[in-house]
């Protein structure tokens, strides 16, 4: 007989208690907890014996390794961020806004790995919706590796795994399956809990890579519980403006690379197209010179990249001053506009100052800290810098520009791009080798140096 049994969870963060609860314990959320009925069905004897393998201890000297090679996907972007390709047995999460293009991605991977016998589950939308997107990003010869299954029951979907024997399974998406072992609807904590358990077992007992996409919430964080980040092995998160064209799939975790990679395309109408050099999307195109603009050279991962700063500091109008950023943190923008007003003598306290990093990427690495300071400076003094100038420090509390990492990468990268100089910290120039380079390397150690130098034709 099947053992019934209820359980509360929040739909915060999958929270589970045996008893409601006005506030969760966990979040601290109110009145965010509801009642789902589970039923857990017991397999026939017999009938998983062959799944269950005893376990004992084993030194790491008694445990071979064995070499599987990593499929690719074809779309080099896609395989950097992934560590080098798709490791077997993997399952990887795909989140991201309605419309972004995660499906578009996966299915345009789909198409373009002809040599793999793929199956593409769907539970969103119909056959001839799925075939028409199909012959729109792919050619008809791509159409005939990958099948196409509409269904939502995880026991039925595996039925058709074992009969046609996939080699990558994909599946659109997880908060669509539902599970018979559970008695809820799709979409709940539980279910999303036991259907992603189940391809988590599936893609480890049989080596076929599996790929989720997974819908967010209004606050941008994946939807259902945090467990289903921990089942996965990697968490991939597609972001970017639907207003714009590009978009940047960012790794958050992966247990077989890097996660500081990210990769970027561009959507057109024939689907994603991949953005072999991010530099010309980030750093803008024009024919003056306008105040405000600093190039920075930023590190994403093992690839270097120019980013092009803007700032803008006018007068307060009102009687507090604003400070606005878009893709920079504004608790280290006050810090920098701080140590300008310290060490530089910048009286900026009562004036308006925003920031905005081109292109729509959110950049974190410290280096770009020297790139704002002189984008701040160059607005508040009304005076452009040279288009040919790029920056690469971080600042300090007491106005030093510290060093950087990678700064031989970064040099390189500016030079093969025609930028003619470059503020970077004395302190990073130990041991680096500049000769053969057309590039001008300007080093400082304070920031009241760079300010001295910066405005000099």
């Amino acid at each position: 007989m099947a053992k019934t049994k209820t359980q509360f969870f929040c739909k915060n963060c999958g929270h589970q208690s045996a008893q409601w609860m006005g506030r969760c314990p966990s979040c601290g959320e109110w009145n965010t907890f509801e009642e789902e009925v589970l039923v857990r069905q017991e397999a026939p004897k017999g009938k998983s014996n062959a799944l269950i393998r005893q376990s004992k201890p084993k030194l790491f000297s008694e445990i071979s390794l064995q070499e599987m090679p990593r499929l690719h996907s074809h779309i080099g972007e896609l395989d950097r961020v992934l560590g080098g390709g798709i490791v077997a047995g993997s399952i990887t999460l795909l989140g991201g806004e309605p419309g972004i293009g995660k499906s578009t991605l996966l299915l345009q991977m789909a198409l373009q790995m002809t040599e793999t016998k793929i199956l593409y589950v769907s539970g969103e939308e119909s056959e001839s919706q799925l075939k028409m997107r199909a012959e729109r990003l792919g050619s008809p010869d791509a159409l005939k590796h990958c099948y196409i299954l509409t269904e939502t029951s995880t026991q039925e979907i595996f039925k058709h795994i074992e009969t046609l024997q996939p080699q990558l399974l994909i599946v659109d998406s997880i908060q669509t399956l539902q599970s018979n072992l559970i008695d809820s609807a799709s979409g709940s904590v539980s279910q999303i809990k036991e259907c992603a358990a189940e391809f988590q077992h599936l893609a480890k007992t049989t080596a076929i890579p599996v790929f989720l996409i997974g819908h967010i919430t209004k606050d941008g964080t994946l939807a259902g519980p945090k467990i289903l980040e921990h089942i996965v092995d990697t968490v991939l998160q597609f972001e970017g403006d639907q207003h714009y064209g590009y978009r940047i799939v960012r790794c958050i975790k992966n247990r077989f690379g890097s996660t500081s990679e990210l990769g970027i395309f561009e959507m057109n109408e024939n689907g994603l197209r991949e953005v072999l050099n991010p530099s010309e999307i980030l750093v803008s195109q024009h024919e003056e010179d306008y105040s405000g603009s600093a190039i920075a050279a930023v590190m994403e991962g093992n690839r270097p990249i120019m980013i092009e700063t803007q700032s803008l500091v006018s007068s307060a109008v009102y009687g507090t001053p604003q400070r606005s950023a878009t893709g920079f943190d504004t608790r280290r923008m006050n810090m920098l506009l701080a140590v300008l007003e310290k060490r530089c003598r910048f009286k900026i306290g009562a004036k308006d100052v925003f920031l905005n990093i081109a292109g729509g990427i959110h950049v974190e690495d410290p280096a770009i800290n020297l790139a704002v300071v002189a984008s701040i400076l160059s607005s508040t003094a009304d005076i452009a810098i040279d288009a040919k100038t790029c920056f690469a420090g971080e600042l300090g509390l007491n106005g030093e520009v510290r060093p950087v990492t990678r700064i031989e990468q970064r040099i390189m990268e500016a030079n093969k791009l025609g930028f003619t100089r470059m503020f970077v910290s004395k302190y990073n120039l130990k041991g680096v080798k500049l000769s053969g380079l057309k590039i001008k390397i300007l080093p400082i150690s304070r920031v009241e140096e760079m300010l001295s130098l910066l405005f000099q034709a």
